[in-house]
């Protein structure tokens, strides 16, 4: 089996599998092919990659030659026709974003897995590549805040007098939630954070957090640990608390995100008008509208002295472990795919399997993307 590594296009500096990972998949008896300077902008050199036995060569014939094809986004909408009938992609998808592409791979006979639609189980935890990101971006983020805060994160006790520690408001207790609830105490900020699910709360005090509770949640068991959306009265309630801890924090860190929805407006604009002058926001949710009424995605705004940085894409800017931790999840999905002759085998009847394909043999299998697409 030949598996294929492809170069990311646009400003993506990150690499699906980097040269330690190329070991991995050769000790299980898979070939790999690496995309010329695939690695490049990840710190992984054509040569490490030779190294670890890999060949370099370029795109056309590392699709012509591949069963499996590897990379962080999927390949670019014109490039669906070099693409073999019964090929495997392998790529984060966002399916709702890329519906118009996925419903070409269907077409054209592609099996599509979807990274970002790893089931949340025990035993996928793993080779879910949506938790590894996320803890970069909110490792990322609270770095990113202490930088552009005009205030110290921790308490001080000098000669010049008592500097009062930084308070950090979190919306959103998921991965990556927990891992800036983590950071920002360790830089010493006082931290608030606030979830719809009150099952978060107690890993939220055990790192240190304060959660912010507001009654009358809805929860889904079946929307497998992610949030759901929430009724008006609720939604109305949520935002008269948030506005509350929003304009006494100095720092607020925005992760809160719905799958395959626009994400939940937290922030209005009227809050931010009301926030301290100086004041850092970071709203991860830029991509899927931002749960700041204000963000702009990819872009730093000032309003009223509030910076609001409006960023989805931490793990571009952290390329090398993130690359790491990604290739990681893959061969370790590859492991429940690959038989001991290194021979692919999509078992559909494979939970972890059959929750990740989105389209398989012209239909749409995943049970999630056919409820965010809509299709019965």
């Amino acid at each position: 089996m030949i598996i294929g590594v492809l170069k990311e296009t646009g400003t993506e500096n990150r690499v699906a599998i980097l040269p330690a990972e190329v070991n991995a998949l050769k000790k299980m008896g898979i070939d790999v092919l690496i995309e010329t300077a695939a690695g490049e902008r990840a710190f992984a050199s054509d040569s490490a990659y030779i190294s670890a036995g890999a060949q370099i060569a370029e795109r056309k014939d590392v699709i012509d030659r591949s069963e499996m094809l590897l990379s962080i986004n999927p390949p670019v909408d014109d490039e669906i026709n070099s693409f073999k009938v019964g090929q495997v992609l392998c790529s984060v998808l966002n399916p709702v974003v890329n519906r118009e592409w996925l419903e070409k791979a269907r077409i054209r006979g592609l099996s599509v897995l979807a990274l970002d639609l790893i089931p949340r189980t025990t035993r996928a935890q793993s080779m879910d590549i949506l938790s590894s990101m996320a803890t970069v971006s909110g490792y990322k983020a609270v770095l990113e805040a202490a930088s552009l805060l005009p205030r110290f994160f921790p308490m001080f006790m000098s000669a010049a007098g008592t500097i009062k520690p930084s308070h950090v408001l979190i919306l959103g207790a998921g991965v990556a939630g927990l891992q800036a609830i983590a950071i920002a105490r360790k830089l010493g900020a006082i931290v608030e954070v606030f979830d719809v699910r009150t099952a978060v709360k107690e890993e939220v005090k055990s790192l240190g957090g304060k959660f912010i509770e507001v009654e009358g949640a809805k929860e889904d068991k079946a929307a497998g640990g992610y949030a759901v959306e929430q009724t008006e009265e609720f939604k109305k309630k949520q935002q008269e608390l948030i506005q509350q801890h929003a304009i006494a924090a100095d720092v607020v860190i925005a992760t809160a995100q719905i799958p395959g929805r626009k994400a939940p407006v937290l922030l209005l604009k009227e809050t931010v008008w009301s926030m301290k002058p100086g004041s850092v926001i970071i709203d991860l949710a830029a991509s899927s509208g931002g749960n700041c009424e204000l963000t702009e995605n990819g872009k730093n705004i000032i309003v009223n002295g509030v910076n609001i940085i409006g960023k989805s894409d931490y793990p571009s800017e952290m390329p090398s472990d993130a690359s790491k931790m990604f290739g990681c999840n893959i061969i370790n999905l590859l492991k429940i795919m690959v038989d001991k002759e290194a021979k692919l085998f999509l078992n559909m009847q494979d939970e972890i399997i059959n929750g990740t394909a989105a389209v398989h043999a012209g239909e749409y299998i995943s049970q999630r993307v056919r409820q965010l697409l809509n299709i019965k």
